[in-house]
């Protein structure tokens, strides 16, 4: 209807290109426009100005000849003011620029190794675009931006990567365990020995305590009983503690007692032998 009244119309973000007899006349804005057929005025088509976007895929050999796909994604729009340029240059934009992306990538990645490729990925995306812009300008498209948004090498290699990764992680875990592990038996070795150390203050403060409590005992009791010795004093401190122990054995029904001669007679003994340690301990503390 539009085209029988000579008016077109051309959508926002679109331009239209407008041809007198075959031959570019101009670029029509969006708007309502009166095209009179008669005298040879036509639509030769439309243009979007919009970003389009296209995903390139790319096979291509690191420098230490392992196989990547990598993926490139390219927004790209035609420039209004250069629309005649885009429309009537290009017959295929997209293998237009897939060409120049291969181009660039091939010639970028073999000089990287694996690691430096994953690492660099933004230099490559970089290259690409200073090269795209440089010779898709001159057909009136604008990159707006170039993402290397995948690196996918052969699944092989991509399940050795993770074989090493998890085997560096692995060695980790297992250093850590043995330091772990270290650190609890030093520790413990420290507990042990402050135990014993501690254990040993204990034994040799009750023995000074016995001795001193002994030394005490006999003092007095010289004092008080003239012509006794301290000799008399330990014998009949050993036969009362003979007897209390004795005492102590029979009052109670689940004792285990250790059986050592026990006749009066043979507390002499027993006392001579205490005595003898006593005064063996009581030199060494001196």
């Amino acid at each position: 209807m539009g085209q029988a009244l000579c008016c077109v119309q051309v959508d926002q973000s679109t331009v239209a290109v407008k041809e007198q007899f075959g031959r570019f006349s101009d670029v029509l804005e969006p708007g309502c426009h009166f095209l009179p057929w008669c005298f040879g005025y036509k639509l030769a088509g439309k243009l979007s100005l919009r970003v389009q976007q296209l995903d390139v895929r790319c096979e291509t050999k690191t420098k230490d000849n392992v196989f990547v796909t990598v993926i490139a994604s390219i927004q790209y729009r035609a420039v209004a003011e250069n629309a005649a340029d885009a429309f009537y240059k290009l017959t295929n934009t997209k293998a237009q620029i897939q060409a120049y992306v291969f181009d660039v990538i091939r010639a970028t990645v073999p000089k990287l190794e694996l690691d430096a490729t994953f690492e660099q990925k933004n230099d490559i995306a970089r290259a690409v675009e200073e090269e795209l812009e440089k010779a898709m300008s001159a057909y009136g498209f604008e990159i707006v931006q170039t993402l290397i948004v995948d690196i996918e090498p052969d699944i092989r290699v991509k399940r050795a990567m993770n074989e090493i990764n998890a085997a560096a992680r692995l060695r980790v875990a297992a250093n850590e365990k043995a330091e772990a592990e270290k650190i609890v038996q030093i520790k413990r070795a420290e507990g042990e020995a402050e135990s014993k150390y501690l254990s040993g203050v204990g034994i040799a403060r009750q023995r000074q305590a016995i001795v001193d409590g002994l030394r005490d005992s006999v003092i007095a009791f010289s004092e008080n009983v003239p012509g006794t010795s301290a000799k008399d004093v330990m014998d009949m401190v050993m036969v009362t503690q003979y007897f209390d122990t004795m005492k102590e054995i029979g009052a109670s029904s689940k004792s285990c007692a250790v059986f050592v001669p026990h006749g009066p007679g043979a507390v002499k003994d027993i006392a001579s032998q205490i005595r003898d340690g006593l005064l063996q301990a009581a030199t060494t503390h001196e």
